[in-house]
């Protein structure tokens, strides 16, 4: 391909991703309602079938059609229809649960280990043992939990490459401006379920007798730091020196999406330290109210007629200076950090077997603490809805969302929706086969391998995917091919990165970053 050539599809590039103004919350709803789909259907296989228990090559085509294919279709061939693919999954679900009754062998404390096809005798106690919740772990691994965030992970990484092809509607992509997208719901998502996973952490450390002071954890948050930052100058490296097409009004000329995970760990410790007094009285609501506090003080910032930063940020001209270049990356990370803390405030609040009463069997405790959950999850949806109703509707704030600035109505946009779908992989789990969390052997029975594994080592696959990505970019002409030949392209680049976070798991490789 000559200069010309390489710069005219370079700019087609851009302009292919540019100037959006994206689509309806109820079509984004529709489309990532497959993903709960798929898991019920998922369930109903495996607590009437047990299929998926030992884990044959069957199992794991079935488990990769329903998992990864059914979300690529839904952001492709199903994009203007998505309710009938979720249909087509709800369906055989339904009739699986209704006319099927389970089989003998699917008690999951006789079933063996789901890595491979040998089975190994579960050493897990009886289920109608009595027992204390005491016994049940601290921190229990949920399944739905599980489902949640390796679903999150699959849409995120089949995302990042189909936005390249025509295949993939542009209504999907990043707004320029204004709006809400598949995409953008994505991003923010993706820091909220990493706010919600690092609850695990805090409990871990809340509970110990000798946690550490607040600067040996502050100089622990930088090096964890570092990783991240590497991550980011090598994509900024790569994407100058290949030139890459890039969308600057996204983060900014040199700022990148690692750069705003690489800023997280500091200042969530801050965070921490000045939430330790709210929690005490508010519990793990402390997070949530700094969330709104930050995302609200951050709104009213950015409409102070003196300051004018609203202006700034969106239409001054970019440069000389660094902070002018990259406006949009530096200030939206104070809407992602909000973002981050809204999911601490979840994680801390669903993350820790917390039912007490004495003489129940570990599963009647763990379906008691289930009920919590969903109780738990569904105020906390509907409160960042209401927040969401009162920023957006004319009677309220009448502001426009934007994840460009990750302003409040984006923060608790999102945060509604990672709950709303939080509740709805644990309504899922509700149904499926009968567990306890105390028992590791039926917990991954109830357990989507595949959504396990995106899980495990979340941000290397999310890494890897990026490598593809550009690896795609560079290969293929993604804006001319046909839509059978972009299927096929994104249908192979799904099974690499399925099959790499498989060879994670069964090699026992887990990364972290």
């Amino acid at each position: 391909m000559t200069h010309e050539l390489a710069a005219s599809y370079k700019a087609r590039k851009e302009a292919f991703v540019s100037n959006l103004s994206g689509s309806s919350l109820t079509e984004i709803n529709l489309v990532t309602l497959v993903a709960s789909a798929a898991v019920l259907l998922w369930t109903a296989l495996q607590k009437r079938q047990s299929l998926f228990t030992p884990y044959t090559p069957i199992a794991l085509a079935a488990d990769f059609l329903l998992n990864v294919c059914a979300i690529l279709f839904a952001t492709t061939l199903y994009s203007s229809a998505p309710l009938v693919l979720s249909i087509f999954l709800i369906t055989p679900a339904i009739l699986l649960f209704t006319l099927t009754s389970s089989p003998l062998t699917s008690n999951p404390t006789s079933k063996s280990r789901t890595n491979g096809s040998t089975t190994t005798p579960s050493k897990s106690k009886p289920k109608d043992q009595p027992s204390n919740a005491n016994d049940a772990p601290l921190l229990p691994v949920r399944p739905f939990l599980t489902h949640y965030r390796g679903s999150m992970m699959i849409v995120t990484c089949l995302s990042i490459l189909s936005v390249d092809f025509r295949i993939f509607p542009r209504r999907f992509a990043k707004v320029e401006t204004w709006g809400t997208s598949l995409m953008d719901l994505g991003v923010g998502s993706f820091v909220f379920s990493a706010g919600l996973v690092s609850a695990r952490a805090l409990l871990k450390s809340s509970s110990s007798s000798t946690r550490s002071s607040f600067t040996i954890r502050f100089v622990a948050s930088i090096r964890h730091s570092i990783p991240l930052l590497v991550l980011g100058l090598i994509r900024l490296w790569s994407v100058k020196g290949l030139d890459y097409a890039e969308h600057v009004t996204e983060y900014g000329v040199h700022w990148n999406f690692f750069f705003t995970l690489a800023l997280l760990p500091p200042f969530v410790e801050i965070a921490d330290f000045l939430a330790a007094i709210p929690r005490r009285v508010f519990g793990p609501s402390a997070y949530d109210i700094l969330a709104v506090l930050l995302s609200i003080a951050y709104e009213i910032l950015l409409n102070i007629p003196e300051l004018d930063l609203l202006r700034y940020i969106l239409i001054s001209p970019r440069g000389p200076d660094w902070l002018s270049k990259n406006r949009e990356g530096v200030f939206s990370f104070i809407g992602y950090l909000a973002l981050f803390l809204a999911g601490r405030g979840t994680g801390a609040d669903v993350v820790k077997f917390s039912f007490k009463a004495p003489n129940l069997t570990s599963i009647d405790a763990t379906r008691l603490e289930r009920r919590l959950v969903l109780r738990t999850l569904a105020i906390r949806a509907a409160v960042y809805t209401a927040l969401f109703i009162l920023s957006t509707t004319y009677y309220g704030f009448n502001l426009n969302v934007s994840r460009r600035i990750a302003n409040s109505p984006y923060v608790t946009w999102v945060a509604a929706f990672n709950n709303a779908q939080l509740f709805l992989f644990a309504l899922v789990e509700a149904v499926g086969p009968t567990f306890s969390y105390a028992d590791s052997d039926s917990v991954r029975f109830a357990t989507s391998r595949i959504l396990r594994v995106f899980n495990s080592n979340g941000l290397v696959i999310f890494l890897l995917a990026n490598l593809l990505t550009g690896l795609v970019n560079l290969t293929v002409n993604t804006l001319d091919i046909s839509p059978l030949g972009a299927m096929g392209v994104l249908m192979v680049y799904a099974a690499a990165v399925t099959g790499v976070a498989l060879g994670f798991d069964y090699t026992g490789i887990k990364i972290k970053i």
